[in-house]
């Protein structure tokens, strides 16, 4: 990739009265120096001659971005203005009223509320329209600068004015801000006959403490084997994957090792404190969006054979980021080191140039390298963590059409007008363990979805529109024009059918969202484990000792 003009003004604007410092360096550092210079010459010549006024702080950013975006997808420049959403990341705290929103057309509705916090006591819910904040009138307005109104200095006010679904009045809240805290667990119960259950959803600041206190109570209710869920989970921070690690391995055993350019980043990490349990059976369920920490506590786990990992191919982020200040409180997250499990794997997937949450390709055996985990077990590097028991999707033939159908039901905000038009008609429910979707209400779904008009276009029809330009171009198109017209017709979809072919799984998705209005997170992280396939898996695993023995062992 070409750096233009406008992807290297930053650069030289920051570092340009450092200058003299490298001229007489070594080859490097005059290099350097050379390229700076011829840099902010011609920034200067830009500044002086375009012909209008140069924005600034636009050409700032995109200078930043353009030279970030050519080292790894990691790497990347906070600045001041972005620094409470980097603190929400990595510590899972805010000041603010504790609400996700989200963006529809031109407004903005609330999508979710925490529980206890301030925007749920003061009596907003999910569907709920945000019509002003303070004295500002939302009107084509984006999530990020709503979000921005409503964070703020805990113990300040601020008036919310929002419309209800099916009411016409704004009604307005004065509401006190205070400091959110995300718990990182989202849910933790006995799921079987003496089998624990924890969901992580990330390793922010003291999420250790947070499982710990989790696992505690499990164990007074009397589990003799416990499931941690890191599925979707992308990870944080490093030292918070070392204690989690810490809590069933014992006191000296090797989590994981860092490797960079300074000699301060090579560390080799160990269990330093008393485990709380090194026996209990263990089994850790990852998925494609496992990345960073969530992988440091898989591979450790792995190669120690302290526990099953049981479900797809991790993401494959083996690197490590440190975070350093820069001019005017912005922040420099740079990646410092790679980490490397007890084994000696890396298991950073080989091409780490694709950009953040775009999976990365399967790697043939033959490029990467083998390592042996405590038992002998063969794992390789440079492609995530490889499941000891990978977890087939039942619906793999119909998993494309399923994912799009399900995918365009939530883009669309289907299922979630539904479940606010079930909250509106249905004061309560039954308790989550009791909860099903009926035949009545998913016919009544039914025809909402009908009712909507709802359509979207597949990878199929997308092709043949494509193909159709092609021919066009070509001069076939008349000739063609029957069969292509027969050909899409045949494509469309038929959305009654397909909502009666996979009614299982949008039952599933349905019932999450509507038990959500009513329980919330917990609820419907609750809800979703009732049908959870991979987690049977699990226990069906942990049931079995003989098993989950041989798999340790490699047999």
């Amino acid at each position: 990739m070409r750096v233009t003009m406008k992807k290297i003004i930053l650069f030289t604007y920051l570092l340009t009265s450092s200058i003299g410092l490298f001229a007489n360096s070594n080859d490097r550092y005059f290099e350097l120096s050379k390229n700076l210079e011829i840099f902010n010459s011609l920034y200067k010549s830009l500044n002086l001659h375009y012909v209008d006024t140069i924005p600034l702080g636009k050409m700032v950013k995109a200078g930043i971005d353009g030279m970030l975006n050519n080292i790894d997808p990691y790497t990347v420049y906070i600045p001041q203005e972005k620094d409470e959403d980097f603190t929400l990341m990595t510590t899972g705290e805010y000041a603010g009223v504790g609400a996700i929103i989200a963006q529809r057309d031109s407004a903005i509705y609330i999508n979710e509320v925490y529980v206890d916090m301030p925007a749920y006591n003061a009596g907003l819910r999910p569907g709920d329209k945000i019509a002003s904040v303070d004295k500002t009138i939302i009107k084509k307005h984006t999530t990020s600068q709503v979000s921005e109104m409503l964070r703020g200095i805990p113990g300040t006010e601020v008036k919310v004015g929002i419309l209800h679904p099916n009411e016409t009045k704004v009604k307005y809240y004065n509401i006190t801000r205070k400091q959110i805290y995300i718990n990182p667990i989202t849910y933790y119960n006995v799921v079987a006959d003496s089998i624990g259950y924890i969901n992580l959803s990330s390793f922010t600041d003291n999420c250790s403490t947070e499982l710990k206190k989790a696992y505690l109570e499990l164990k007074d209710k009397g589990i003799k084997s416990l499931i941690i869920d890191l599925r979707s989970n992308p990870g944080g921070l490093l030292r918070e994957a070392i204690n989690i690690s810490n809590f069933f391995l014992p006191k000296g055993e090797v989590i994981v090792s860092t490797k960079g350019k300074e000699e301060s980043e090579n560390t080799t990490y160990k269990a330093h404190n008393n485990p709380i349990d090194t026996e209990i059976p263990l089994v850790i369920m990852v998925d494609d969006n496992s990345a960073s920490a969530s992988e440091i506590v898989a591979g450790a786990m792995q190669d120690l054979d302290r526990a099953v990992v049981v479900g797809s191919r991790t993401y494959g982020k083996g690197l490590v980021q440190g975070t350093f200040p820069v001019a005017y409180d912005g922040k420099l997250k740079v990646t410092t080191a790679k980490y490397y499990t007890p084994s000696g794997r890396c298991i950073q997937a080989i091409n780490y140039t694709q950009k953040e949450g775009e999976k990365s390709d399967i790697i043939p055996d033959s490029l990467t390298t083998e390592f042996k985990t405590r038992a002998g077990r063969i794992v390789r590097d440079g492609r995530g963590i490889m499941p000891d028991v990978e977890y087939k999707y039942k619906h793999e033939k119909d998993s494309m059409a399923l994912a799009l159908l399900c995918v365009e039901l939530i883009k669309k905000n289907i299922t979630f007008d539904y479940a606010t038009k079930f909250k509106l008609e249905n004061e309560t429910i039954p308790s989550v363990e009791d909860f099903t979707i009926t035949d009545e209400i998913y016919n009544d779904f039914k025809k909402f979805v009908l009712e909507k008009d709802f359509k979207y276009k597949n990878s199929s029809q997308e092709g043949l529109k494509k193909l159709i330009e092609i021919i066009k171009k070509e001069n076939f198109y008349e000739s063609s024009k029957e069969i292509l017209d027969s050909l899409e017709t045949k494509l469309q979809h038929n959305t009654e059918e397909e909502l009666d072919k996979y009614r299982t799984e949008v039952s599933q998705m349905l019932s999450a969202e509507i038990v959500k209005r009513y329980y919330f997170s917990k609820g419907e992280a609750q809800e979703v484990l009732k049908t959870d396939e991979e987690l049977k898996l699990c226990i069906e695993i942990l049931n079995d000792p003989k098993r989950y023995n041989e798999i340790l062992k490699g047999k």
